[in-house]
């Protein structure tokens, strides 16, 4: 069931808690430059989340395992310019929090004082306890990431649905439960069956935020060039592309150069 949408200025955590405390559902879409966050913003996403994906996207990495923290800086401070409502959460990228918990609070402060972000996200349950705590401490919001989590991507061996087994769906209970228990604000539950989706998001109090999880959670987050179709390789069952951009662009770039090899770029209109 729909529920009206609440008119909010701007998204801080407790929003996204109030809304799903009214049953309002919770938007999310990636950003990494200053045009697409200026779009994505003005369209009224609730959550940008600037992702350690920018390794695939923006990079052509063939996973999210590269990139570095001061290119999320990088990223995430051009994402910060442009966002006037939403809330952006910023991936603390793999290798920067892993280690123990102080190098996980280093890294922290560096994307909240560096970039201007309002949140991080950290991938991992138990394993990661102390250095979210530690982040929590100091003040940071911090969002968490369950199911498939990209940067455990060779432990896994491939991008298929987590937690199908009852071991490891017990687990992931276990680790929202961690997660809401010492602080998070959200969780984001990737590549999982629905109806596990479901449970954990009723299971919480904080929001649980799907990407190939169903749509009994509390919200739903993609990544903007998969959804807007610049990118047409991936293909996933999870992914609604509402435009196809790539054939667009392909298409409009075709038809510039065809107009400068004809001499018909500038016309007369187009030149001072």
């Amino acid at each position: 069931m729909s529920v009206a949408k609440k008119d909010y200025k701007r998204i801080t955590t407790k929003t996204l808690i109030e809304m799903k405390e009214n049953g309002e559902k919770i938007s999310m879409l990636t950003a990494y430059d200053y045009t697409m966050a200026k779009i994505v913003d003005s369209s009224g996403v609730d959550v940008i989340l600037v992702g350690d994906s920018a390794s695939n996207v923006m990079a052509g990495h063939e996973t999210t395992l590269p990139i570095t923290l001061d290119q999320m800086i990088y990223h995430a401070s051009s994402v910060i310019r442009a966002v006037e409502r939403a809330l952006v959460v910023v991936d603390l990228p793999f290798g920067s929090y892993q280690s123990d918990p102080k190098e996980a609070l280093r890294s922290a402060i560096r994307i909240m004082k560096e970039s201007g972000g309002h949140a991080v996200k950290l991938e991992g349950g138990s394993e990661i306890k102390d250095s979210i705590k530690r982040i929590l401490h100091a003040g940071i919001p911090v969002m968490g990431h369950l199911g498939l989590t990209p940067q455990s991507i060779y432990k896994f061996g491939t991008y298929t649905v987590r937690a199908k087994e009852d071991a490891e769906a017990e687990k992931l209970m276990e680790d929202a439960k961690m997660l809401e228990r010492i602080g998070c604000f959200a969780i984001v539950l990737e590549k999982i069956p629905a109806a596990l989706a479901e449970k954990v998001a009723k299971s919480v109090s904080i929001p649980v935020i799907g990407i190939g999880a169903g749509n009994g959670v509390d919200g739903q987050v993609l990544v903007l060039h998969d959804m807007i179709g610049m990118t047409h390789e991936f293909s996933p069952r999870f992914l609604r592309r509402y435009m196809n951009l790539y054939e667009d662009m392909t298409t409009a770039i075709s038809q510039y150069v065809t107009d400068v090899k004809a001499v018909d770029f500038p016309n007369e209109n187009e030149q001072y």
